[in-house]
């Protein structure tokens, strides 16, 4: 059920640049059950003293699952959203999607539906899939009417996840709304605290926002408090393929509690973490640690760490020491990788320009342009229209430069996505273009066209 992999993609214009820069990059050896790990710095040699930043990429890629019976259990819950906005074909195609998820789960994968408007009713308690028939007339009893509790929802399906909380299985709740939160805790922060202590006992939450009358700053802080995906869907008759779709990725789920722990050695100093999807980040001193709830089969994920090196004379140097550490669901067991990454400081300028990797240079400039969205957003926000087209602008011609450099074509995408940002800023387009930033900027650039749940 695993989709294939999305990869950064270099045309062999640029093949003779990546070839003397292999040196730079350390690989972790991977295992058919392993997840493979890769780090790097945007220049295998760096210039002597001086002071510089530098950036530090760490890539992840999940291993192939070999048949459905390798994959983790899963134990869901599935919240709808069943106030009176969703009367009519909305239910009607959330009940057909919530029959979709089925097809995609096994007789020993837990599921429960829970119902919400202005109180919460549970239409299949945590049970077997294996026993269908109780789950589909749970299904048939879903109707619309009344407010949205929505925060009551996710608590009562994290409930259900409780009663069968496993580290042996894929813990999720699924929440599915077209509408504001208008019953019990309603704010963004109440939300996101809700999912940082989900998140806590192992639960993730996935949010699916249906339409353009939802709040996707509502669905966006818990899932990201809660380390799971937001899906946007404008239109109800997507419902059953998103949802497909987005339980099959479940299944394909090889690695969870993923914490990368980075050790700079003196003379390099970690700065930040370049925002990411779904992170938690501590930096103590030389020490940084960051955590990733789950990587998906044959998928690339990465992070990038923000260094500020001091100046240094000429030599061979380790920068750092990267560990890895994951529970691996095919094996139910805890895997670790440690490696070292070297560098060579010199004073010699033109080696150091030769020395650029194109693939951790990608990684910098997708996350640096993430933050310029979140920031057009916020100015938008403040009715700062001009301002926010400007630095999305820059943004896309900051990309699309990029994009030619490292013959790139996630960057070149992402350019062009930018630009169409920047042209729907006003009017009737803002509403949906709002959502489609949000949910762009809580994911991987490797995943902008997965459904991931």
């Amino acid at each position: 059920m695993s989709a294939s992999p999305r990869v950064l993609r270099l045309s062999t214009r640029c093949s003779a640049l990546v070839a003397p820069l292999l040196l730079a990059l350390a690989a972790a050896p991977a295992t058919a059950q392993q997840v493979r790990v890769e780090t790097a710095l945007d220049f295998s040699v760096l210039e002597a003293n001086v002071k510089r930043t530098a950036y530090l990429r760490t890539a992840l890629t999940g291993f192939e699952l070999r048949g459905e019976r390798a994959r983790a259990p899963l134990n869901v819950a599935i919240v709808i959203d069943k106030s009176g906005s969703m009367q009519g074909n909305k239910i009607e195609q959330a009940k057909a999607a919530a029959r979709a998820a089925l097809t995609q789960l096994r007789d020993d994968d837990i599921v429960a539906i829970v119902a919400y408007d202005d109180t919460v009713e549970v239409l299949v308690p945590a049970t077997k899939v294996s026993d269908r028939a109780t789950i589909e007339r749970g299904i048939q009893r879903l109707h619309a009417g009344g407010m949205t509790a929505l925060f009551a929802g996710v608590v009562k399906g994290a409930t259900e996840v409780r009663k069968f909380l496993s580290r042996d299985r894929v813990n999720r709740v699924i929440l599915l709304s077209d509408g504001a939160a208008n019953v019990g805790p309603a704010s963004a922060g109440e939300l996101g605290r809700l999912g940082a202590t989900l998140r806590k006992e192992g639960i993730a939450v996935t949010t699916v926002g249906l339409g353009l009358g939802y709040n996707e700053d509502l669905m966006v802080q818990l899932a990201q408090g809660s380390g799971g995906q937001h899906v946007f869907i404008e239109h109800e008759r997507q419902l059953s393929q998103v949802f497909r779709e987005g339980f099959g990725n479940l299944a394909s789920i090889v690695a969870k509690e993923v914490v990368v722990t980075i050790v700079l050695r003196e003379g390099f100093r970690p700065v930040r973490v370049l925002g990411g999807p779904g992170e938690t980040v501590d930096i103590v001193g030389q020490r940084v640690t960051i955590q990733r709830p789950a990587l998906y089969a044959q998928r690339l994920d990465d992070l990038v760490l923000e260094v500020e090196v001091r100046p240094l004379p000429p030599q061979m140097i380790e920068v750092a020491r990267v560990e890895v550490s994951y529970h691996n669901v095919a094996t139910n067991a805890t895997d670790k990788v440690s490696m070292a990454i070297k560098v060579e400081l010199t004073t010699d300028r033109e080696r150091v320009s030769r020395s650029e990797v194109p693939a951790v240079k990608v990684a910098v400039l997708e996350r640096l342009a993430n933050e310029k969205s979140w920031q057009a957003i916020q100015l938008r926000d403040q009715g700062r229209v001009e301002e926010a087209r400007r630095l999305l602008e820059d943004n896309a011609k900051t990309l699309g430069e990029g994009a030619s450099r490292y013959q790139s074509d996630t960057l070149d995408k992402l350019s062009k996505e930018y630009d169409f940002d920047a042209d729907n800023l006003e009017g009737e387009h803002w509403g949906k273009q709002r959502k489609v930033m949000n949910r762009r900027n809580v994911q991987s650039p490797y995943e902008l066209d997965e459904n991931l749940f």
